[in-house]
């Protein structure tokens, strides 16, 4: 799902779309690499990335992120609606992820346990009247239910970029 994530990224921003994601581990990074190894507007590549934090604009999470956050910063850009110098706390996770969805034309969920933030930022977006697009998974993977259970409810299904952008 990480290679898959980073790969979809990549061929959307190269695209010209902007891919927006949270920062955290695991898909979010491999989505914002993905982006930015497609370029930005500035050296004439792709839409390039945002990162939503869900504390302040200055504060790193997770730590491992520094440099990711450091590239974005000068090639995409990084917004929070919390108060510079912030700590993320458990309940400011949902408030970024409505702007995730908020900043969106639609949301791509890659992986999705029956219980995760990634289903609740795909909620957000049907309530915000935006496209919910998801990449099925087996489903004997735990972490694919989300997903697909997105799927059998009308989510558009995704094998590839062209799926995002046909819609």
């Amino acid at each position: 799902a990480i290679r898959y994530a980073r790969r979809l990224a990549g061929e959307l921003a190269g695209k010209g779309l902007l891919v927006a994601s949270g920062l955290a581990r695991g898909i979010d990074t491999a989505a914002h690499t993905g982006a930015l190894d497609a370029g930005s507007l500035d050296t004439g590549g792709g839409a390039g990335t945002v990162a939503v934090l869900a504390g302040g604009v200055d504060v790193v999470y997770p730590a491992e992120n520094q440099q990711l956050y450091e590239k974005i910063v000068n090639q995409g850009a990084v917004i929070s609606e919390m108060p510079p110098g912030t700590r993320p706390q458990a309940r400011h996770f949902p408030r970024r992820n409505r702007l995730i969805s908020g900043l969106a034309l639609g949301v791509v969920v890659i992986e999705a346990a029956e219980r995760s933030g990634s289903l609740i930022t795909a909620r957000f977006a049907l309530e915000q009247g935006r496209e919910v697009f998801a990449v099925p998974g087996s489903p004997l993977d735990p972490r694919c239910r989300g997903t697909n259970r997105l799927i059998k409810q009308g989510a558009t299904l995704v094998q590839g970029a062209e799926d995002v952008v046909e819609v």
